[in-house]
């Protein structure tokens, strides 16, 4: 990698970040929500377990934990497309890519400033989650683990993202990017696990790539390790197809100038 290249990965990330940490409507959204559906879920919807077959070692806190890191891991890099498209509408998108000799580097730069913000937002989520009582049955290495697949899950909805924000080119792609992170996020299984799904629900959490992360996650947080490779592969996965998404999207963007 070129000292250019390394530069200007430094400097997108340096700006979204600052941009970012210096905007209080782009900052608290991102912390605020996820403490708000730990909140609601861990806290609201406990009694679930206590249905018959819900056997989590670690308690129904733990359980909706691993769903709400994953969800705001997932959603930390949409807003990377939001910030994208943002820089497409006001212009500064496009001198970026003037001025840079390594195009690929500006999509690097905003995919590490998600990567970092993601860190931020786990931290505060693990603080405030041990202070409520969470129950932790892994060690140090499933953490490790929950933390690298939780950066993973950023790092493919980032890339997803980046590619919809430079094809498009507008703010107003805004739900293009949300409604299919949503949509693959609430048909896993978020409330219970998926044993106790039936019906058309259950056929769909059985295929989507979401569910073997929720397994892998809950399973590194009880110390009980399960669908760890399938999890990482689909992970590694998504990241791989979206990159190749979000390269072509930059293409996209070079050639409408």
């Amino acid at each position: 990698m070129s000292a250019r290249t390394r530069s200007t990965i430094g400097a997108v990330t340096w700006r979204t970040l600052h941009r970012m940490y210096t905007n209080p409507s782009l900052l608290l959204p991102s912390l605020i929500f996820p403490l708000f559906f730990f909140a609601a879920f861990a806290g609201g919807l406990s009694a679930i377990s206590k249905v018959p077959g819900f056997n989590f070692s670690s308690g129904y806190t733990a359980f909706q934990f691993v769903f709400v890191l994953l969800q705001a891991s997932a959603f930390g890099g949409v807003f990377t497309g939001f910030g994208i498209a943002a820089d497409f509408e006001s212009g500064f998108a496009r001198r970026m890519l003037l001025a840079a000799s390594n195009r690929l580097a500006i999509v690097a730069g905003y995919c590490l400033a998600a990567l970092i913000r993601a860190l931020l937002t786990m931290t505060l989520l693990f603080g405030v989650a041990l202070i409520a009582g969470m129950q932790i049955g892994g060690d140090g290495v499933d953490i490790a683990g929950l933390v690298v697949l939780a950066l993973l899950v950023n790092l493919s909805a980032g890339l997803f993202a980046a590619g919809v924000a430079m094809r498009l080119r507008t703010i107003q792609a805004g739900p293009l990017m949300q409604i299919p992170v949503f949509l693959i996020l609430f048909t896993a299984p978020v409330y219970v696990p998926l044993s106790l799904l039936s019906g058309w629900i259950k056929s769909v959490a059985s295929v989507n790539p979401m569910t073997a992360l929720f397994e892998a996650g809950r399973g590194f947080i009880s110390g009980a390790p399960t669908e760890v490779l399938l999890a990482f592969a689909a992970a590694v996965g998504l990241s791989l197809l979206f990159a190749v998404w979000a390269v072509r999207g930059l293409r996209a963007a070079e050639a409408a100038g």
